[in-house]
């Protein structure tokens, strides 16, 4: 088993991308990292091999992860979706993501939806600070989504959600500190709008906000509360029905984290204006807040962009590639997927394939992750994201 310092630093700040630096930028490193970044991992196969793009692609059994206004746009009356991501699988081999995802539709106009992922650090051997042996522990997150989704017209969709967050990474006493599991509730907004023809071509957009909740604590001093990842999302897709049988979808997601920027190093006042920050206020001045100004902010901004061709709407290729700036994380990947769908069943694949070398590199470098997905009305579903 490995020690509880190797293998929650590892987990944790690989996946806010903390660790993905290069140690000799000349730009200062100002990484913006939250407690449970579990929640901005892509919970879903077909999201994944498309380099995380997910905001307005056509919807399917995981949307409410995404983009709630989607949800009622699905063409079958009910999906599933459950979805396997192992995690820093070079190194360890129990630590993954599991997630289950469903909707039901109360009639054309109307959804509603729950989702769960699940978090597991795997087995942790506690030590003192001689490397005695204390406990073992198994860390775990999760969350647990409840939505519902309405159409506000033909075109457009609009969803809200609840969530409940659970993070218990110590349970109890370690080297003489008291450690508690952390929770939270938080809120999702998510719209759609479904631009595409009667063929399926054309232009669709999407917005969520996501992860809008109170800050979590793992113990009971009432100054050391984390933010978690609230997020603004917006994207775009474009569809080009080439004939009867091919088509293929471009597009492109912009997401901020609405978390304030850590001050600079050595700014003291700084940190402690950080530290006491409402949640509320920090939605909005996360858009002006970093120490280097409106440049800094720009870098802030992650990207994805993807593809995915559909033949006779059974078998699917994707592409992708996700950006984030070498100051905020660095994490930079192309991605690849396929999709098979018959009948009433469907399986994705994706696989990341890095572009940095070592510390550089993604918890997912070349990781194979799949989903399951269950179209209960599968022989009647037309659109390309089942």
């Amino acid at each position: 088993m490995k020690s509880i310092a190797f293998r929650i630093a590892a987990v944790t700040l690989l996946m806010t991308g903390a660790c993905s630096v290069h140690a000799q930028t000349a730009q200062p490193i100002n990484v913006v990292t939250t407690a449970v970044p579990f929640l901005r991992i892509s919970p879903d196969a077909r999201a994944g091999g498309m380099g995380d793009l997910s905001i307005a692609t056509n919807p399917d059994a995981s949307s409410s992860y995404f983009n709630l206004g989607k949800v009622p746009f699905n063409e079958s009356p009910h999906g599933i979706n459950v979805t396997y991501t192992p995690w820093l699988k070079r190194l360890v081999n129990d630590v993954y993501l599991a997630s289950l995802a469903g909707y039901h539709k109360l009639d054309e106009n109307q959804a509603i939806s729950a989702s769960l992922r699940y978090f597991s650090l795997g087995s942790i051997q506690f030590t003192d600070n001689y490397g005695n042996p204390l406990q073992s522990f198994n860390p775990r997150e999760f969350g647990i989504d409840v939505g519902y989704s309405r159409k506000l017209g033909e075109k457009t969709g609009f969803g809200v959600g609840l969530k409940y967050i659970y993070s218990n990474l110590a349970g109890g006493s370690v080297g003489g500190n008291t450690y508690k599991a952390g929770t939270s509730v938080a809120g999702d907004l998510g719209i759609y709008h479904n631009g595409q023809n009667e063929v399926g071509q054309g232009w669709s957009f999407g917005a969520a906000l996501t992860n809008l909740g109170a800050k979590i604590s793992y113990t009971d001093n009432a100054d050391q509360k984390d933010f978690i990842p609230a997020n603004l999302g917006i994207g775009t897709t474009y569809t080009s029905v080439l004939d009867e049988s091919n088509k293929i979808t471009f597009g492109l997601d912009i997401n901020k984290l609405l978390v304030p920027t850590p001050p600079a190093l050595g700014d003291s006042a700084g940190l402690v204006a950080y530290r006491q920050k409402s949640v509320v206020s920090s939605w909005f001045s996360s858009f002006g807040d970093a120490p280097g100004g409106f440049s800094e902010e720009l870098k802030e901004f992650q990207i994805s962009t993807g593809a995915e061709y559909w033949y006779a709407n059974q078998f699917a290729l994707r592409g992708g590639y996700f950006y984030e700036n070498k100051t905020k994380g660095n994490r930079r990947y192309f991605t690849a997927g396929v999709g098979i769908k018959y009948n009433v069943f469907g399986l994705n694949f994706s696989y990341l394939i890095p572009t940095g070398s070592g510390i550089n590199q993604n918890p997912l470098a070349n990781t194979l992750r799949f989903s399951l997905v269950f179209d209960l009305n599968g022989e009647n579903a037309t659109n390309g994201g089942q």
